[in-house]
């Protein structure tokens, strides 16, 4: 997976913590990145500048087996937690929007329907899902209603066979074109958030009332499009409520096994950031006759973007074995994607930075990954909400808004 022709350090890992990776986990992270070089790296760029999808890529990811990842059986792969992490990891180093593309359509959508769903509804939804046949989404964010999601005001009332839906998303990826959109609304029987899977018709239009449109003008993760959705009477089979989703904490559930995954999203584009700003500073620009990577200020800048990237490394890997134990909690992953997409950020930021103008052009990648980062700072938990869980943990002392 690292470059042989560098060094541990040069490369990102100067503790080597790659070598204890096993020959299974190596292998699945070298075809990611195969397919990463092969399919994503030659069209990215333009599909970016265009605010474009590149649907061409979904077969190819089909076919690597990933899709659906920690999810067994149903036509998943049933990967373990490190093995998610590093699929997370590798697409990431190619684009944050291929990433999205796996993010929700594994962790949010097909691990809802798993965890929630009954046998029935698992094997309606999953086997295609995993697949690539169906695209989901996952409707949780409302326009008024991000942080505290828990405070959401979609609305499902039950009428005869049907449960009726009312109300708004935003920043719901893929909303506008999914098959398959899971959207959490309030019971309005007994106040509970639930969720409910809202499918296109065999036309392949959406039911009366769903109306979508992407969010245009977005800084980031712009080869795939976030939807704002309205639902307006929008009628939807009793026999499509998640069986087992009884209340909001059921999302909270879903968002936690996935949080950490965020913090691996992190990790690649900070590797990669910083393997580029390595390489530019020692190879390609010179000042004064000499590399810059010879001045005292941009080899501290680098050595401070390494000792950064190797805690966010170790954070992941011992969160992915903590979950992978069943042992991770809340409070553990709310602490990676913190300090991971605080770093990330940063790091990002730095190595655009040590290439100077160079570092603003598409071509050289680091720009894109650094208005990236600005997403996965916003997504799953900004910065200050995974403080406060981290500082409830340490305090005993709730300091939510309330």
């Amino acid at each position: 997976m690292l470059n042989a022709m560098l060094s541990p350090a040069a490369a990102g890992d100067l503790l080597r913590l790659e070598d204890d990776l096993s020959a299974e986990d190596q292998a699945i992270a070298t075809a990611v990145r195969a397919f990463v070089e092969a399919e994503v790296l030659p069209c990215i760029n333009e599909y970016w500048e265009r605010a474009e999808f590149p649907r061409h890529i979904l077969r190819p990811l089909a076919e690597l087996g990933i899709v659906g990842t920690a999810t067994n059986g149903y036509g998943c792969p049933g990967l373990t937690r490190l093995q998610t992490g590093l699929v997370a990891y590798e697409l990431s180093r190619g684009d944050g929007s291929i990433n999205t593309l796996n993010a929700v359509q594994s962790g949010l959508v097909i691990g809802t329907i798993a965890h929630l769903g009954d046998d029935e509804q698992k094997q309606r939804w999953l086997p295609r899902l995993a697949a690539l046949e169906l695209l989901g989404a996952f409707g949780l964010t409302e326009p008024e209603h991000g942080s505290d999601a828990v405070e959401l005001e979609t609305s499902a009332r039950r009428d005869g066979d049907d449960f009726v839906l009312d109300g708004a998303k935003r920043w719901i990826g893929l909303g506008h074109l999914a098959d398959v959109v899971i959207i959490w609304a309030r019971d309005e029987a007994d106040g509970n958030v639930k969720a409910f899977v809202v499918e296109k018709e065999p036309g392949g239009g959406y039911p009366a009332g769903y109306a979508a449109e992407p969010i245009k003008h977005k800084l980031g993760k712009r080869a795939i499009d976030q939807a704002h959705i309205t639902l307006d009477g929008v009628r939807v089979p009793a026999a499509n409520k998640l069986a087992l989703s009884h209340s909001f904490r059921d999302a909270s559930y879903v968002l936690s096994n996935t949080r950490t995954t965020v913090a691996w999203e992190a990790l690649g584009h900070a590797a990669v950031a910083y393997e580029a700003a390595v390489a530019y500073t020692t190879n390609e620009r010179r000042s004064f006759g000499r590399p810059v990577a010879s001045f005292q200020l941009v080899q501290n800048r680098l050595a401070t973007m390494l000792a950064d990237l190797t805690a966010m490394r170790l954070i992941c890997l011992r969160t992915a074995a903590l979950h992978d134990r069943g042992e991770l909690t809340n409070e553990q992953a709310s602490l990676a994607k913190m300090l991971c997409a605080d770093r990330g950020r940063t790091i990002c930021r730095d190595a655009r930075d040590l290439m100077g103008g160079n570092g603003l052009v598409l071509e050289r990648h680091v720009a894109r990954h650094l208005t990236d980062m600005e997403v996965v700072h916003t997504y799953e938990g900004t910065d200050f909400m995974q403080s406060l869980i981290v500082g409830r943990a340490i305090t005993g002392i709730p300091a939510f808004a309330s």
